[in-house]
């Protein structure tokens, strides 16, 4: 278990084998009984809805429950309002809460309800995917699209528990699983140490089921201590940026086609290619982080890099501060930097990918 200490809040998560099967008694620890919206995906719901609206409801809680379409796609203004108006419907108050059942998806869907509803009702999030597990379950950030643009209505929002049971990852298909262990080698490669150590040596997909638990605790402690430090992301959780603003361009663009975590792999090879450039970047830290996330199947890089379509993204981007972008780079493994970047000069930075 992973205490998160912030000045308004304090949660855990919790990581244990089987915990999946403890839902009603977890969440009893932490809510008293009241009405609960589950909030899942078409997938998700197929495998675990059941099961977890049946434990919910022998801990007395009183259930409801929204299921919503797979993908980015249901991260949306109308899914927001769908389901607050369902929470009125039912009679939901300030004293009742909402829990995400999913992957990031989910989680950022049900995170927003929770922050606007009343102004703020409880959360609780049980991730099912690692992606979610590994970074977006922890750290309060909720948001949802508008259009084209990823993640640019939301708040910090910070869930009462996170429940994280490993056994889920056995349902997920393989490429559902590697891409959010692209978020694992990112959490790695900021830290570095025995972190970084621990992902080289995943050298196929079956590693990281073998060493799930390891890596989970891992990331989700390199996060927790960023996030505890810099909760509102006004300097120090910066890094975690790192591969992401190339990354969601080409995310967008891509139009479903890349999943997040294998944009983030390509914008985190990207980046460090660019910096090469600038001598920030050692290209042998850009060799070691394209051989963690090659050896599991990842992608490093994308025809989408450079095109107008991908510079106007940049413009929408949330770290776009007045024209410059806060970009992550690494000077060294466990060494990540923030360099300011006029966002007019982001063509001739990425030109060196472009050109060759």
């Amino acid at each position: 278990m992973i205490t998160v200490t912030l000045p308004n809040k304090i949660y855990d998560v919790k990581i244990e084998m089987g915990l999946g099967r403890k839902i009603g008694s977890t969440v009893a620890q932490v809510w008293n009984q009241r009405k609960v919206i589950v909030v899942t995906d078409e997938t998700v719901g197929d495998l675990y809805l059941h099961s977890t609206v049946k434990e919910l409801q022998e801990a007395e809680f009183e259930v409801i429950t929204a299921t919503v379409p797979v993908g980015e796609g249901s991260k949306s203004l109308k899914f927001v309002s769908e389901i607050i108006q369902n929470m009125a419907d039912a009679g939901f108050t300030r004293g009742d809460g909402v829990i995400a059942l999913g992957g990031g998806v989910v989680g950022d869907l049900a995170g927003t309800v929770a922050s606007l509803y009343m102004r703020g009702i409880a959360f609780i999030q049980i991730a099912t995917s690692m992606t979610a597990m590994v970074d977006s379950s922890v750290g309060g950030k909720t948001a949802v699209n508008l259009g084209q643009v990823k993640n640019i209505i939301g708040s910090f929002y910070q869930p009462d528990l996170v429940v994280i049971d490993p056994i889920f990852l056995n349902s997920l298909s393989e490429r559902n699983l590697v891409e959010g262990y692209g978020e694992v080698v990112k959490c790695s490669a900021l830290e570095g140490g025995a972190f970084f150590k621990l992902t080289g040596s995943i050298k196929k997909v079956d590693d990281i089921l073998a060493n799930a638990t390891d890596l989970i605790e891992r990331s989700v402690n390199f996060k927790a201590n960023v996030v505890m430090k810099d909760e509102k992301e006004s300097n120090l959780r910066r890094i975690l940026n790192f591969g992401h603003t190339l990354g969601h361009a080409i995310e967008l663009l891509a139009d479903g086609k890349l999943k997040h975590g294998e944009a983030v792999a390509i914008g985190m090879v990207t980046i460090s290619q660019c910096f090469e450039r600038t001598d920030v970047t050692p290209s042998s830290v850009t060799q070691e982080l394209e051989q963690r996330l090659t050896s599991v199947g990842l992608p490093t890089s994308s025809d989408l890099i450079g095109s107008k379509e991908f510079f106007d993204h940049l413009k929408n981007d949330k770290k776009n501060d007045h024209g410059t972008l806060n970009l992550v780079a690494l000077k060294k493994i466990g060494k990540p930097v923030i360099v300011p970047t006029k966002l007019s000069a982001m063509p001739d930075f990425v030109s060196v990918l472009t050109t060759n």
